[in-house]
């Protein structure tokens, strides 16, 4: 049995080295990633499309109000 402190510790470091290998792609290759991701599970994301539409719907209102946010601060420093 392992010690919780070697997990976590060992965890710690899996997720540094994510983080920094994250910052190192370029948008492009991130999107590359994700598109290469979305044909690998396109045929899964249709088959449970509708469990998730709320949370998109959801999710999409949340995207949609923050970026309003953004555009009025924008435009009040612009000013």
């Amino acid at each position: 049995m392992c010690d919780l402190s070697v997990l976590r510790q060992n965890g710690d470091a899996f997720e540094e080295e994510e983080t920094r290998l994250l910052r190192a792609l370029t948008v492009q290759e991130s999107l590359r990633q994700w598109l290469e991701l979305q044909m690998a599970f396109e045929w899964q994301l249709q088959q449970t499309a509708h469990l998730f539409e709320q949370d998109r719907q959801d999710a999409l209102a949340e995207l949609q109000a923050r970026l309003q946010k953004l555009e009025e601060r924008s435009a009040r420093i612009v000013l």
